[in-house]
């Protein structure tokens, strides 16, 4: 599966922005999705996942409650909605693909397929 990440850009502390991940080549009904980001100079953290069975969501704790994550299976596209952004949340977003066992979807070696990331930018 081939992924397209879009829909970065700049936005002010307290904005919004809502990234897209696009597949071709196979459907995302057949894997979980995760959103991981990198910050200049750090490693790439694991933000949100959405389960391929169920649709169950997870999330990093600093974006609970302001990250959703969803997915138009129709659309075969991967939505993540960040609301509330602080400058902390400037990265690269890298959406992923894969079938990572529940313990390990927060672990970006246990995804196989990834985008090229889409940068992410929030001024103070």
């Amino acid at each position: 599966v081939q992924l397209q990440a879009s829909g970065g850009g700049l936005v002010q502390a307290g904005g919004s922005l809502r990234l897209s991940c696009a597949a071709s080549g196979r459907t995302f009904s057949s894997y979980t999705v995760g959103w991981f980001r990198q910050a200049p100079g750090k490693e790439r953290e694991f933000v949100a996942a959405i389960r391929r069975t169920g649709g169950h969501t997870y999330y990093a704790d600093p974006v609970k409650s302001r990250f959703i994550v969803s997915r138009d299976l129709s659309k075969n596209t991967v939505y993540l909605q960040m609301n509330s952004l602080k400058p902390e949340d400037t990265a690269v977003y890298y959406c992923t693909a894969g079938n990572p066992i529940l313990s390990a979807i927060a672990t970006s070696g246990a995804y196989q397929h990834w985008g090229q990331g889409t940068l992410v930018t929030v001024s103070s």
